[in-house]
């Protein structure tokens, strides 16, 4: 007897994308040391002026500020390359671009060399504020993805027990049981149904549930099957599986009651 299972699948994808994550994290923390390395002292060519990015700001006569493209340049060494890692297609994105999407646009407005403006202390602790917290965001899911891979770990070993003790009484034929052996037969099925209850109980409880990282950033476990398992073919790998066994162990005792009905 075959039962189509996705658990597995879904281990090998969290372990991909806690790799990934990994990598992102290290990024993050590699771009913030670089950032503030950058110094923001003024140059001796600067005038004062006022932008509505980051408030009173130098603004350097150079139409691109260095430090501002030494960030753009760090930003491109190091996020970047996750960043785009992240959604398919997104190769034709520019690099103020996806400054946006990992940052805020107003960091990309500011660091872009069409603005003519400088590295000030006020735009430095912003682009090392949001990179923190970015960064937080990651360890968060990254925490999240740790709890995944236990709770699919739990999963796989329940559904293999399942699995196998299904394919165990498969083996013995209806027609060689007796009747007192078939009602033992319906009852070993009543109590796999209850396994796979308890676990889809189990697995629902883990997604009402939320990781979070300390008070800085917190993942609901309801966003991490639309984000991990968009690819699948089903939405939920686990309950997808356990719905699939209860529905084997069904078909199974109503066969069984048909071979009851019969020795009456």
């Amino acid at each position: 007897m075959g039962v189509d299972t996705y658990v597995e699948r879904a281990r090998t994808r969290v372990r991909t994308e806690r790799e990934a994550l990994d990598a992102k994290r290290a990024a993050f923390e590699q771009f913030n040391r670089r950032v503030r390395s950058v110094s923001t002292d003024p140059t001796p060519a600067a005038s004062t002026s006022a932008t509505a990015v980051t408030g009173t700001e130098r603004r350097v006569r150079s139409a691109d500020d260095a430090r501002c493209r030494d960030v753009r340049q760090a930003f491109e060494e190091t996020v970047r390359p996750h960043s785009l890692d992240d959604v398919e297609g997104s190769g034709d994105e520019s690099l103020l671009e996806t400054v946006r999407s990992e940052l805020t646009e107003s960091i990309a407005l500011a660091l872009s060399p069409a603005t003519d403006a400088s590295f000030s202390p006020q735009l430095k602790r912003t682009v090392v504020a949001e990179t923190t917290a970015r960064r937080n965001e990651v360890v968060a899911l990254e925490a999240a993805l740790s709890r995944e891979a236990a709770h699919l770990s739990d999963a796989a070993d329940a559904v293999d027990a399942v699995t196998e003790r299904i394919v165990d009484l498969d083996e013995t034929p209806l027609t060689a049981l007796g009747f007192e052996a078939l009602e033992a037969r319906h009852e070993t099925l009543d109590e796999l149904r209850s396994r796979c209850a308890d676990l889809a109980r189990r697995r629902q409880e883990f997604l009402t549930g939320t990781t979070n990282n300390g008070v800085e950033a917190g993942v609901s476990h309801r966003q991490l099957p639309p984000y991990l398992y968009r690819d699948f073919p089903v939405d939920h790998p686990v309950l997808s599986t356990v719905a699939t066994l209860e529905a084997t162990c069904d078909d199974c005792q109503r066969t069984v009651r048909r071979h009851l009905v019969r020795r009456v």
